[in-house]
Protein backbone atom coordinates (compact mmCIF):
# COMPACT_ATOMS: atom_id res chain seq x y z
CA UNK A 1 0.00 0.00 0.00
CA UNK A 2 1.39 3.17 -0.75
CA UNK A 3 2.43 5.67 1.79
CA UNK A 4 -0.50 8.21 2.73
CA UNK A 5 1.65 11.35 1.99
CA UNK A 6 2.27 9.61 -1.58
CA UNK A 7 -1.72 9.15 -2.13
CA UNK A 8 -2.70 12.24 -0.60
CA UNK A 9 -0.39 13.80 -3.48
CA UNK A 10 -1.58 11.11 -6.10
CA UNK A 11 -5.22 12.41 -5.40
CA UNK A 12 -4.14 16.41 -5.18
CA UNK A 13 -2.67 15.93 -8.79
CA UNK A 14 -5.76 14.39 -10.51
CA UNK A 15 -8.18 16.46 -9.06
CA UNK A 16 -5.48 19.68 -9.88
CA UNK A 17 -4.95 18.10 -13.29
CA UNK A 18 -8.91 17.61 -13.88
CA UNK A 19 -9.09 21.32 -12.68
CA UNK A 20 -6.40 22.32 -15.36
CA UNK A 21 -8.14 20.64 -18.24
CA UNK A 22 -11.05 22.43 -17.59
CA UNK A 23 -9.26 25.88 -16.97
CA UNK A 24 -7.79 25.02 -20.52
CA UNK A 25 -10.15 24.30 -23.00
CA UNK A 26 -13.43 25.32 -20.91
CA UNK A 27 -12.37 28.69 -20.23
CA UNK A 28 -11.10 29.60 -23.44
CA UNK A 29 -14.27 29.06 -24.85
CA UNK A 30 -16.17 30.88 -22.21
CA UNK A 31 -14.12 33.70 -22.66
CA UNK A 32 -14.05 33.34 -26.66
CA UNK A 33 -18.61 33.83 -25.69
CA UNK A 34 -18.38 36.70 -24.01
CA UNK A 35 -15.88 38.33 -26.31
CA UNK A 36 -18.33 38.13 -29.10
CA UNK A 37 -21.45 39.00 -26.90
CA UNK A 38 -19.53 41.96 -26.12
CA UNK A 39 -17.89 42.63 -29.23
CA UNK A 40 -14.54 42.93 -28.60
CA UNK A 41 -11.36 41.10 -29.77
CA UNK A 42 -11.41 36.87 -28.62
CA UNK A 43 -8.61 37.15 -25.80
CA UNK A 44 -8.50 33.34 -25.63
CA UNK A 45 -4.54 33.88 -25.28
CA UNK A 46 -4.93 34.55 -21.68
CA UNK A 47 -7.41 32.15 -20.88
CA UNK A 48 -4.32 29.82 -21.88
CA UNK A 49 -1.97 31.47 -19.83
CA UNK A 50 -3.98 31.35 -16.98
CA UNK A 51 -4.33 27.38 -17.44
CA UNK A 52 -0.70 27.52 -17.70
CA UNK A 53 0.33 29.45 -14.68
CA UNK A 54 -2.61 26.82 -12.36
CA UNK A 55 -0.06 24.53 -13.87
CA UNK A 56 2.66 25.44 -12.72
CA UNK A 57 1.53 26.15 -9.02
CA UNK A 58 -0.23 22.34 -9.08
CA UNK A 59 3.54 21.19 -9.98
CA UNK A 60 5.10 23.44 -7.07
CA UNK A 61 2.21 22.20 -4.67
CA UNK A 62 1.96 19.16 -5.41
CA UNK A 63 5.09 17.64 -5.04
CA UNK A 64 6.34 15.38 -2.42
CA UNK A 65 8.51 18.02 0.23
CA UNK A 66 11.72 18.82 -1.18
CA UNK A 67 14.50 19.40 0.87
CA UNK A 68 14.84 22.54 1.76
CA UNK A 69 18.33 22.22 3.96
CA UNK A 70 18.85 21.27 8.09
CA UNK A 71 19.98 23.37 10.62
CA UNK A 72 22.48 21.47 13.20
CA UNK A 73 20.58 19.89 15.89
CA UNK A 74 23.51 19.72 18.37
CA UNK A 75 23.55 22.21 21.23
CA UNK A 76 20.25 23.31 20.30
CA UNK A 77 17.15 22.75 23.31
CA UNK A 78 13.87 22.61 22.87
CA UNK A 79 10.64 22.84 25.22
CA UNK A 80 7.55 20.76 24.82
CA UNK A 81 4.30 20.95 26.30
CA UNK A 82 2.09 17.99 27.59
CA UNK A 83 4.63 15.31 27.31
CA UNK A 84 2.55 13.41 29.71
CA UNK A 85 0.93 11.10 26.89
CA UNK A 86 0.06 11.54 23.52
CA UNK A 87 2.26 13.95 20.83
CA UNK A 88 3.96 15.48 23.31
CA UNK A 89 5.30 12.24 24.99
CA UNK A 90 6.65 10.13 21.28
CA UNK A 91 7.97 14.00 20.84
CA UNK A 92 10.04 14.18 23.90
CA UNK A 93 11.38 10.90 23.05
CA UNK A 94 12.05 11.69 19.33
CA UNK A 95 14.07 14.64 19.87
CA UNK A 96 15.95 13.32 22.48
CA UNK A 97 17.10 10.63 19.91
CA UNK A 98 17.99 12.86 17.03
CA UNK A 99 20.34 15.04 20.01
CA UNK A 100 18.24 17.51 21.25
CA UNK A 101 18.20 18.94 24.75
CA UNK A 102 14.73 18.50 25.63
CA UNK A 103 13.01 19.91 28.57
CA UNK A 104 9.55 17.95 28.47
CA UNK A 105 6.45 19.88 30.56
CA UNK A 106 4.61 17.60 32.24
CA UNK A 107 1.02 18.23 34.03
CA UNK A 108 1.14 15.12 36.56
CA UNK A 109 4.96 15.47 37.11
CA UNK A 110 4.32 16.06 40.86
CA UNK A 111 1.75 13.14 41.13
CA UNK A 112 4.31 10.70 39.96
CA UNK A 113 2.04 10.26 36.58
CA UNK A 114 3.59 7.27 34.63
CA UNK A 115 4.45 9.32 31.25
CA UNK A 116 6.85 12.06 33.47
CA UNK A 117 8.21 9.41 35.51
CA UNK A 118 8.85 7.25 31.64
CA UNK A 119 11.01 9.96 30.64
CA UNK A 120 12.83 10.72 33.99
CA UNK A 121 13.58 6.76 33.94
CA UNK A 122 15.70 7.63 30.89
CA UNK A 123 18.59 9.23 32.74
CA UNK A 124 19.48 11.37 30.42
CA UNK A 125 21.41 14.37 30.82
CA UNK A 126 19.63 16.11 27.54
CA UNK A 127 16.15 15.13 29.05
CA UNK A 128 15.00 17.19 32.09
CA UNK A 129 11.44 16.69 33.21
CA UNK A 130 9.72 19.61 34.47
CA UNK A 131 6.03 20.00 36.33
CA UNK A 132 3.96 22.33 33.86
CA UNK A 133 -0.10 23.24 34.20
CA UNK A 134 -0.34 25.73 30.71
CA UNK A 135 -3.31 27.19 33.10
CA UNK A 136 -0.98 28.22 36.03
CA UNK A 137 1.06 31.53 35.47
CA UNK A 138 3.22 30.38 38.19
CA UNK A 139 3.71 27.08 37.43
CA UNK A 140 4.54 28.21 33.38
CA UNK A 141 7.32 31.10 35.10
CA UNK A 142 8.73 28.25 37.43
CA UNK A 143 9.51 26.19 34.39
CA UNK A 144 10.76 28.89 32.30
CA UNK A 145 13.74 29.92 35.30
CA UNK A 146 14.57 26.40 35.34
CA UNK A 147 14.70 26.11 31.68
CA UNK A 148 16.82 29.39 31.73
CA UNK A 149 18.75 28.58 34.35
CA UNK A 150 19.40 24.71 32.70
CA UNK A 151 20.36 25.79 29.43
CA UNK A 152 24.15 25.53 28.39
CA UNK A 153 24.75 28.84 26.97
CA UNK A 154 21.76 31.06 28.14
CA UNK A 155 22.83 33.96 25.93
CA UNK A 156 22.25 31.63 22.77
CA UNK A 157 18.78 31.02 23.95
CA UNK A 158 16.10 28.52 23.46
CA UNK A 159 15.94 27.28 19.86
CA UNK A 160 12.19 25.94 19.92
CA UNK A 161 8.87 25.73 21.89
CA UNK A 162 6.26 23.41 20.84
CA UNK A 163 2.82 23.83 22.72
CA UNK A 164 1.37 20.75 22.41
CA UNK A 165 -0.40 20.73 26.27
CA UNK A 166 -4.09 20.93 25.11
CA UNK A 167 -7.82 19.32 26.04
CA UNK A 168 -10.58 18.00 23.82
CA UNK A 169 -14.44 17.78 25.01
CA UNK A 170 -17.27 17.41 22.96
CA UNK A 171 -21.26 17.88 22.94
CA UNK A 172 -24.26 19.68 21.69
CA UNK A 173 -23.79 23.88 21.97
CA UNK A 174 -26.93 23.79 24.62
CA UNK A 175 -26.05 21.03 26.53
CA UNK A 176 -22.00 22.33 26.65
CA UNK A 177 -21.81 24.86 30.09
CA UNK A 178 -19.89 27.86 29.83
CA UNK A 179 -17.20 26.52 32.75
CA UNK A 180 -16.66 23.80 29.74
CA UNK A 181 -15.80 26.70 27.12
CA UNK A 182 -13.80 27.92 29.46
CA UNK A 183 -11.82 25.08 30.50
CA UNK A 184 -10.99 24.27 27.24
CA UNK A 185 -10.26 27.15 25.81
CA UNK A 186 -7.56 28.14 29.29
CA UNK A 187 -5.78 25.44 28.35
CA UNK A 188 -5.65 25.28 24.51
CA UNK A 189 -5.84 28.75 24.06
CA UNK A 190 -4.58 30.69 26.52
CA UNK A 191 -2.38 28.13 27.53
CA UNK A 192 -0.41 28.12 24.39
CA UNK A 193 0.04 32.16 24.76
CA UNK A 194 0.54 32.05 28.09
CA UNK A 195 3.82 29.34 27.45
CA UNK A 196 4.61 31.39 24.31
CA UNK A 197 4.71 34.73 25.40
CA UNK A 198 6.81 33.36 28.76
CA UNK A 199 9.63 31.76 26.47
CA UNK A 200 9.35 34.44 23.43
CA UNK A 201 12.63 36.28 24.63
CA UNK A 202 14.36 33.67 25.07
CA UNK A 203 13.67 32.27 21.43
CA UNK A 204 14.30 35.75 19.77
CA UNK A 205 17.59 35.59 21.58
CA UNK A 206 17.82 31.93 19.57
CA UNK A 207 16.17 33.62 16.47
CA UNK A 208 14.80 30.04 16.76
CA UNK A 209 11.30 28.30 16.46
CA UNK A 210 7.51 28.54 17.58
CA UNK A 211 5.53 25.27 16.77
CA UNK A 212 1.23 25.37 17.74
CA UNK A 213 -0.10 22.40 17.94
CA UNK A 214 -3.17 23.17 16.19
CA UNK A 215 -5.64 20.75 14.52
CA UNK A 216 -8.00 20.06 11.40
CA UNK A 217 -10.44 21.49 13.49
CA UNK A 218 -8.90 25.00 14.15
CA UNK A 219 -9.70 25.34 10.26
CA UNK A 220 -13.56 23.71 10.10
CA UNK A 221 -15.77 23.55 12.15
CA UNK A 222 -17.89 20.14 13.21
CA UNK A 223 -21.38 19.24 15.14
CA UNK A 224 -20.15 18.47 19.01
CA UNK A 225 -16.93 20.25 18.79
CA UNK A 226 -17.90 23.66 19.16
CA UNK A 227 -15.12 23.93 22.64
CA UNK A 228 -12.65 22.48 21.24
CA UNK A 229 -12.73 24.13 17.54
CA UNK A 230 -13.24 27.43 19.08
CA UNK A 231 -9.81 27.38 20.88
CA UNK A 232 -8.36 25.56 17.94
CA UNK A 233 -9.36 28.42 15.87
CA UNK A 234 -7.79 30.57 18.28
CA UNK A 235 -4.87 29.09 18.35
CA UNK A 236 -4.55 29.50 14.10
CA UNK A 237 -5.63 33.29 14.52
CA UNK A 238 -2.80 33.93 17.56
CA UNK A 239 0.14 31.91 15.28
CA UNK A 240 -0.58 34.28 12.22
CA UNK A 241 -0.43 37.05 14.02
CA UNK A 242 2.80 36.23 16.02
CA UNK A 243 4.08 35.21 12.53
CA UNK A 244 3.94 38.24 11.59
CA UNK A 245 5.47 39.69 13.80
CA UNK A 246 8.15 37.47 14.46
CA UNK A 247 9.64 37.74 10.87
CA UNK A 248 11.40 40.87 11.66
CA UNK A 249 13.41 39.23 14.74
CA UNK A 250 14.17 36.33 12.27
CA UNK A 251 12.36 33.80 14.34
CA UNK A 252 9.95 31.23 12.22
CA UNK A 253 6.35 30.69 13.24
CA UNK A 254 4.92 27.29 12.03
CA UNK A 255 0.81 25.55 13.06
CA UNK A 256 0.60 21.82 13.32
CA UNK A 257 -2.98 20.55 12.07
CA UNK A 258 -3.09 16.86 12.80
CA UNK A 259 -6.01 14.89 11.71
CA UNK A 260 -7.68 12.16 13.72
CA UNK A 261 -5.05 10.30 15.92
CA UNK A 262 -7.47 9.36 18.32
CA UNK A 263 -6.10 5.44 18.84
CA UNK A 264 -2.91 6.68 18.39
CA UNK A 265 -3.22 9.10 21.05
CA UNK A 266 -5.90 7.93 23.48
CA UNK A 267 -7.34 10.88 23.92
CA UNK A 268 -11.23 9.61 23.12
CA UNK A 269 -12.21 6.11 24.98
CA UNK A 270 -15.17 4.79 25.98
CA UNK A 271 -14.94 5.27 29.35
CA UNK A 272 -14.20 9.21 29.06
CA UNK A 273 -16.94 8.88 26.33
CA UNK A 274 -19.37 7.64 29.34
CA UNK A 275 -18.28 10.06 31.77
CA UNK A 276 -18.49 13.06 29.16
CA UNK A 277 -21.93 11.71 28.40
CA UNK A 278 -23.43 11.32 32.09
CA UNK A 279 -21.84 14.83 32.99
CA UNK A 280 -23.66 16.79 29.63
CA UNK A 281 -27.35 15.32 30.51
CA UNK A 282 -26.77 15.54 34.41
CA UNK A 283 -25.89 19.41 33.45
CA UNK A 284 -28.59 20.02 31.09
CA UNK A 285 -31.25 22.10 32.05
CA UNK A 286 -34.60 20.48 32.05
CA UNK A 287 -36.30 21.93 28.89
CA UNK A 288 -33.13 20.95 27.39
CA UNK A 289 -33.57 17.60 27.93
CA UNK A 290 -37.44 17.53 27.20
CA UNK A 291 -36.98 19.32 24.20
CA UNK A 292 -34.01 17.41 22.56
CA UNK A 293 -34.80 14.02 24.47
CA UNK A 294 -33.23 10.50 25.33
CA UNK A 295 -32.65 9.10 22.41
CA UNK A 296 -31.62 11.77 20.54
CA UNK A 297 -28.90 12.86 22.86
CA UNK A 298 -28.01 8.94 23.44
CA UNK A 299 -27.99 8.60 19.47
CA UNK A 300 -24.70 11.66 19.56
CA UNK A 301 -23.28 9.35 22.44
CA UNK A 302 -22.95 6.50 20.21
CA UNK A 303 -21.60 8.65 17.52
CA UNK A 304 -19.08 9.65 19.42
CA UNK A 305 -18.52 6.18 20.95
CA UNK A 306 -18.31 4.56 17.28
CA UNK A 307 -14.98 7.32 17.26
CA UNK A 308 -12.96 5.60 19.47
CA UNK A 309 -11.30 3.34 17.22
CA UNK A 310 -10.59 5.48 14.01
CA UNK A 311 -8.12 7.68 13.08
CA UNK A 312 -4.13 6.66 12.16
CA UNK A 313 -2.83 4.33 14.52
CA UNK A 314 1.11 5.80 13.78
CA UNK A 315 1.82 9.19 15.43
CA UNK A 316 4.92 9.41 13.32
CA UNK A 317 3.71 12.21 10.51
CA UNK A 318 3.03 14.33 13.48
CA UNK A 319 6.24 13.99 14.74
CA UNK A 320 7.70 14.16 11.26
CA UNK A 321 5.90 17.38 10.59
CA UNK A 322 7.10 19.48 13.86
CA UNK A 323 11.00 17.89 13.58
CA UNK A 324 10.61 19.90 9.92
CA UNK A 325 9.40 22.93 11.54
CA UNK A 326 12.11 23.01 14.18
CA UNK A 327 15.01 21.99 12.08
CA UNK A 328 14.37 22.60 7.77
CA UNK A 329 16.16 26.40 7.37
CA UNK A 330 12.48 26.85 5.55
CA UNK A 331 9.57 25.50 7.58
CA UNK A 332 6.56 25.87 6.27
CA UNK A 333 3.57 28.00 7.37
CA UNK A 334 1.28 24.82 8.21
CA UNK A 335 1.33 21.43 8.47
CA UNK A 336 -1.51 18.90 7.25
CA UNK A 337 -0.53 15.58 8.94
CA UNK A 338 -4.23 13.53 8.07
CA UNK A 339 -5.61 10.91 5.83
CA UNK A 340 -6.55 12.51 2.55
CA UNK A 341 -10.17 12.22 2.92
CA UNK A 342 -10.01 14.87 6.03
CA UNK A 343 -7.55 16.75 3.79
CA UNK A 344 -9.61 16.80 1.06
CA UNK A 345 -12.68 17.51 2.98
CA UNK A 346 -10.89 20.64 4.96
CA UNK A 347 -10.09 22.04 2.08
CA UNK A 348 -13.60 21.97 0.38
CA UNK A 349 -15.00 23.52 3.56
CA UNK A 350 -12.11 26.27 3.69
CA UNK A 351 -12.47 27.36 -0.06
CA UNK A 352 -15.76 26.59 -1.04
CA UNK A 353 -19.12 28.09 -0.23
CA UNK A 354 -20.59 27.03 2.78
CA UNK A 355 -23.81 26.24 0.99
CA UNK A 356 -22.16 23.53 -0.93
CA UNK A 357 -19.67 22.06 1.84
CA UNK A 358 -23.02 22.09 4.30
CA UNK A 359 -24.57 19.87 1.91
CA UNK A 360 -21.59 17.26 1.13
CA UNK A 361 -21.14 16.97 5.15
CA UNK A 362 -24.15 17.33 6.96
Amino acid sequence: MAPRPLLRAALFVALSLLLTLLLAFALPAAVSVLARCAGVPEEAGAAHCVALLYALFVVCVALPRIPRGSLPVEGKAVFITGCDSGFGHALAKHLHKLGFTVFAGCFLKDQAGEGAAVLENMHSDRLKVVQLDVCSDEQVSTAVEFIRANLENPEKGLWAVVNNAGVSMFGEVEFTTMDTYKQVSEANLWGTIRVTKAVLPLIRRAKGRVVNIASMYGRMGNALRSPYCISKYGVEAFSDCLRYEMKTWGVKVSIVEPGNFIVATGILTRDIVAATAEKLWKEAPPSVQEDYGKPHFEHYMALMRSYCNSGQRDVAPVLDDITDAIISKRPYTRYNPMEPYWWIRMQVMSHLPGAISDRLYF
